[in-house]
């Protein structure tokens, strides 16, 4: 398992970077999320990778965030969706807004990625929603999809905070722990992305 590559970003293309480590570059398959991230040819990165291993080929997936990679490896986790597939999606949405949307149960903004119909976005929001409550979530009502009206709480943001992070693989406690230290008034959106920061700080 490589867990990671870092060193000089020689070139980058549509759905791929390459980093040259100790002489050898490693294409990584990517999103277009991370390389709207990646700085020029030439400078140093750091990719968080996932080894997919088939049969007639061995691909090297790389993420900027550790966040991006929990979405990767859980979206693929999903019966019918694959590696190129989980691409598509965070192509389109960024770790923030898949965990809002699967929170939320928003199967609509998934089917932005190409390759996505609405049948398989219900599925990836279900079976991702269900693995929430099996991680124990808190069970508060979370907002609706985007562009539907209606008030939500302060807590309710925190509570649909956490458990959007608990879609990302952390558990209920970590989340809450985290999203506590911020002001819960902020929308939901802006509580994962600052608990995501707060806790890529600690790795």
């Amino acid at each position: 398992m490589i867990y990671s590559v870092n060193g000089t970003l020689i070139h980058t293309e549509p759905g791929a970077a390459v980093v040259e480590c100790g002489g050898v570059g490693f294409k990584c398959l990517t999103s277009m999320g991370t390389l709207r991230t990646l700085p020029a040819p030439g400078a140093q990165v750091k990719l968080y990778t996932k080894l997919n291993v088939r049969e007639d080929a061995m691909d090297l997936f790389g993420f900027a965030t550790l966040a991006e990679l929990n979405c990767f490896q859980l979206l693929t986790s999903v019966s019918g969706v694959g590696p190129r597939v989980a691409l598509s999606i965070l192509s389109e949405l960024s770790p923030e807004k898949l965990a809002l949307a699967v929170a939320a149960g928003d199967s609509k903004a998934l089917t932005r990625a190409n390759g996505v119909g609405a049948k398989l976005a219900q599925r990836i929001a279900l079976e991702l929603k269900d693995k929430v409550k099996q991680l124990g979530a808190p069970g508060a009502a979370p907002a609706g999809p985007a562009g539907e009206s209606g008030p939500v709480s302060a807590a309710g943001n925190a509570a649909n905070a956490v458990a959007a992070l608990a879609v990302l693989g952390y558990t209920p406690s970590e989340a809450a722990s985290v999203v506590a230290k911020f002001d819960s008034a902020l929308p939901t959106e802006e509580l994962i992305r600052l608990s995501l920061r707060e806790m890529g700080s600690r790795l």
